[in-house]
């Protein structure tokens, strides 16, 4: 057993946790592909999708500023559990160690939704790719969102890299190459 696991054991505050799991569809233009790209994400959440905006104009792909070009759904608590559990299974549980930040985040991506387990293909929608971010934290990570005094999360209470592979490991049997 690793030195993480003995120290979540003795200490619940220390145990971390999927704080929420990001699905974000790029499509990089509004109309007809966005509004299936939309389509898609409820289908796979059962939650509306916001669409994102586009922060500035670039002449030569055909985007204006605040153009909506994309779309995405946050999912916590059990629901983003089972959501991370599909479509960790579509990467076979294996990502490599680049996938996470110092900050015990991780990101990776689907090529095409029909990849995730239970999902089948709609001709009138097509395939989409998506990037799935997951987002970890530690109980009392509160302090940093809250309205009355908001205050740091301080050091020794924020998770590494090395403790957010662990606890993938540990939890879900991932495998990191």
């Amino acid at each position: 057993m690793s030195a993480y696991i003995k120290d979540w054991e003795s200490n619940p505050m220390r145990k971390p946790r999927i704080a929420k799991v990001t699905l974000n569809i790029g499509v990089g233009q509004s109309g007809e592909r966005l509004e299936k790209a939309v389509k898609i994400l409820e289908q796979l959440t059962g939650q509306k999708p916001v669409r994102t905006l586009a922060r500035k104009t670039i002449r030569e792909w055909g985007i204006r500023k605040r153009e909506p070009i994309g779309c995405k759904v946050t999912l916590r608590g059990e629901k983003a559990i089972e959501f991370l559990k599909r479509a960790l299974e579509s990467k076979d549980y294996t990502l490599p160690a680049s996938a996470f930040d110092k900050s015990g985040n991780f990101s990776f991506g689907i090529k095409e939704h029909i990849d995730l387990p239970g999902v089948r293909y709609d001709p009138d929608l097509g395939t989409f790719g998506m990037d799935i971010c997951v987002t970890l934290e530690r109980p009392g990570y509160r302090i940093a969102h809250r309205k009355i005094k908001k205050s740091k999360i301080p050091r020794k209470h924020r998770i590494s890299k090395e403790e957010a592979i662990e606890f993938m490991k540990h939890f879900f049997n991932l495998k990191v190459t």
